[in-house]
């Protein structure tokens, strides 16, 4: 409530007092702010072994650099797609999204390692570069603390395509024998028309109604006191618009519902256009896309002859870099809603995502499945609503969930987050 209460009044979220690692730390780099004795979360291993880590940002609003001191990191995976197996020594994280790392324990087993989470494109703040994300790799035969310095951070002051470069690096690995995700397994991304392209602009708050607001092409998404689904389910019109500027302009802005027309079967290019000096993070419901081009500058037609034809990763959560662009290539083969929203918590709370609407034209329960019985109505439907029956989890769902967790200890995953405790 207080941190909606601040974005109300046109604030913003300001600087965190630290980042976490799985709920645990934050680095001690001020000794007013952040309390002595906190635990760093310890990451037990063997050496000579290998071990996969799964590295999530799940922060509400900036960008981390991920590395391990001595270390190299092995990247296999981004978002469920297999990658071309390449180390780094660093990789840059943004806001939603998560990789998968094998990192070999060959490095002096007597002694412990730190792994650090630190801020990146935050500006000139100094206590920004101060704010560490920390915890600790131990051989199980280590016998002194992890010394000296943190590992540091890419000194890319004088280089604004180090990290664009690294994410270009970042390509799906076509040999691997898992499943390709559709169309990439039966025909390849390039060979497909595009159908619908959507230039998607973000700019710098702007006020509508008085208010300080965020927008995608100078619209602040609204939510309506219907959901959506429910509107298109029952037939009701004037709940939502459809007509979405599909392209940027210079019309005034508006705070409203709409969602953008996509066709069922179609191949859509979606371009977000960043004119703004901070990184920002898109992710797309219900859907994996192709990130075939990025840049810095203004996207035109002509950016599509930069575009990765072959092997772009396909996920679910890109970044698009201060002044620049990001272009994304999705098969539209999943009928509903979806919402496309900015993965930082003040944009998107402040109105910058849409919806996109993908209606199957042989109707309603053709190829999704049926509304649940329990479904809650609100809204202009709020009469439908019956009384909720809760059903207790049955004792062999249980013991699958066990059984799951069981396997999951079998990786290591850390969950990164910047938080604000003063």
């Amino acid at each position: 409530m207080e941190l909606r209460d601040m974005l109300d009044d046109g604030k913003d979220l300001g600087i965190p007092d630290g980042i976490l690692i799985n709920g645990k730390g934050p680095y001690r780099y001020d000794t007013t702010l952040v309390p002595e004795g906190l635990q760093y979360e310890i990451v037990g291993v063997e050496p000579g072994k290998t071990y996969r880590f799964r590295v999530h940002n799940v922060g509400t609003s900036t960008s981390l650099n991920f590395r391990i001191q001595n270390h190299n990191m092995l990247l296999v995976e981004a978002e469920g797609t297999y990658t071309n197996q390449q180390n780094y020594t660093n990789l840059d994280i943004h806001v939603g999204q998560s990789y998968s790392f094998l990192v070999t324990m060959d490095q002096n087993a007597s002694t412990d390692y730190h792994i650090v989470a630190s801020p990146r494109f935050v500006g000139s703040e100094p206590r920004w570069h101060d704010v560490n994300g920390v915890a600790i790799l131990q051989y199980s035969n280590s016998k002194s603390s992890a010394s000296g310095p943190l590992p540091a951070a890419p000194n890319d002051f004088y280089d604004k395509y180090y990290s664009v470069n690294q994410a270009r690096s970042i390509r799906m690995n076509g040999s691997s024998g898992a499943a390709r995700p559709n169309p990439q397994g039966s025909f390849h991304y390039s060979s497909i028309n595009i159908t619908q392209t959507f230039v998607l602009k973000n700019e710098s708050p702007l006020r509508i109604d008085g208010k300080r607001r965020r927008t995608i092409n100078r619209v602040s998404y609204s939510p309506p006191e219907t959901p959506l689904r429910l509107a298109d389910l029952h037939n009701l019109t004037g709940v939502y618009k459809t007509d979405f500027p599909t392209t940027p302009s210079n019309a005034p802005p508006l705070r409203a519902s709409f969602v953008l027309n996509a066709s069922y079967k179609g191949f859509l290019e979606i371009v977000f256009q960043n004119n703004e000096t901070d990184v920002q993070t898109y992710h797309l419901d219900g859907y994996s896309f192709f990130v075939v081009g990025m840049d810095y500058g203004e996207w035109t037609p002509n950016s599509r002859g930069a575009y990765n034809k072959w092997d772009a990763i396909s996920r679910s959560t890109t970044q698009v870099f201060p002044g620049g662009w990001t272009a994304v290539l999705v098969s539209l083969d999943n009928v509903g809603i979806w919402n496309l929203r900015a993965e930082k918590l003040d944009n998107w709370y402040n109105g910058q995502e849409v919806y996109v609407k993908v209606a199957d034209p042989l109707g309603y329960n053709i190829t999704e499945m049926i509304a649940p019985e329990n479904i809650l109505y609100c809204g202009l439907l709020k009469d439908l609503q019956k009384p909720q029956v809760h059903q207790a989890r049955s004792n062999s769902s249980a013991h699958a969930t066990a059984r799951w967790s069981a396997r999951l200890l079998a990786t290591v995953s850390l969950i990164v987050a910047a938080v604000i405790f003063s």
